[in-house]
């Protein structure tokens, strides 16, 4: 059975990208993926970390402008 990905046009907030982080590790650790699957449900979260990445770095932008403004 293929676990469907939940990566769509719609862009997810970094909390829905990080609960899908979480509930892939546990289809991971739970040992019942077959190879295919495992392929599948590992492209999916190479897309989410890089999608969590982005945010945490815009938002460490974000926060060191306006420290930057406050300092002025």
């Amino acid at each position: 059975m293929l676990y469907s990905i939940i990566m769509t046009k719609k862009e997810l907030s970094y909390k829905e990208a990080f609960d899908r982080l979480q509930e892939i590790q546990e289809l991971i650790e739970g040992d019942q993926l077959d190879v295919d699957e495992l392929e599948v449900i590992l492209k999916e979260a190479v897309g989410l970390l890089q999608t969590c990445k982005e945010k945490l770095y815009k938002v460490s932008e974000e926060t060191q402008k306006i420290i930057q403004n406050m300092q002025e």
